[in-house]
């Protein structure tokens, strides 16, 4: 299993994915699910992925295999297309034809193949748009009344979202929610595990503005966890009971 999560602001995007893809008792796997792709000053986008390895494997393999076509057109590669809803556009066809093309091979053993992305970006001289990809190659956009957008193991670290993140909150603040979002996830599923990759792309910049890999036992990442949960318990003391 997975968390990703990306803050679609005023100020930019922050975008925060783990990176296990196994939990057994012997088998713990991790791989990068955020993938950066970028024309500093022209344009950024960045895919965070969800689900079936080998989907979202082949289809990020396919989407570079486009960009680096000699005949790539407008039409075929995310770093040549007008529009980020064209981008859009290409990574949910570019995944729902290798989810049916594995489906295809898999049906035999009744298994199927599912996987869900999220795109986020800007060119120069268009607006930020975040959209969430679903398996079937449709998505959905982000908006001021839902400035956030998860997948995978999501409903742990959605609290958390929900009350704080406003389009008007600041990259800092943004970078801070999504951070105790995942920890609150961490606590509560040993299928979502360590290292994590975070990114900030600041509005207009067309660039990754910030990057970072938080390891496990990484210090600031431990003293945010320990804060926050004893601001939880601060708060959770004085509460009346009213009821």
């Amino acid at each position: 299993m997975t968390y990703c999560v990306a803050l679609l602001l005023n100020e930019g995007m922050v975008l925060l994915s783990d990176t296990r893809t196994n939990a057994g008792l012997d088998n713990i796997a991790t791989y990068r699910k955020m993938f950066l792709f970028e024309e500093p000053g022209e344009r950024v986008i960045a895919i965070l992925t969800a689900g079936s390895l080998s989907v979202t494997q082949a289809t990020l393999a396919k989407l570079q295999e486009a960009i680096e076509d000699p005949e790539a057109t407008p039409e075929t590669s995310i770093l040549l297309a007008p529009t980020m809803l064209k981008v859009a556009e290409i990574i949910g066809a570019t995944l729902w034809s290798v989810r049916d093309a594995v489906d295809q091979r898999l049906k035999s053993n009744g298994q199927f193949g599912a996987a869900s992305m999220i795109v986020a970006g800007q060119r120069k001289g268009g607006v930020m748009r975040m959209f969430l990809i679903y398996p079937e190659g449709n998505f959905i956009e982000a908006t001021e009344d839902t400035p956030f957008l998860q997948i995978g193991e999501h409903k742990y670290g959605k609290p958390i979202l929900d009350r704080m993140v406003q389009p008007d909150t600041s990259l800092a603040d943004g970078q801070k929610a999504v951070i105790l979002s995942m920890d609150s996830t961490l606590r509560s599923n040993l299928t979502v595990g360590m290292p994590l990759d975070i990114a900030v792309i600041e509005r207009d910049e067309c660039r990754v503005t910030q990057q970072r890999r938080i390891e496990p036992g990484d210090d600031d990442f431990r003293r945010m966890s320990e804060a926050w949960s004893k601001a939880l318990r601060m708060s959770f003391g004085k509460i009346p009971l009213s009821i």
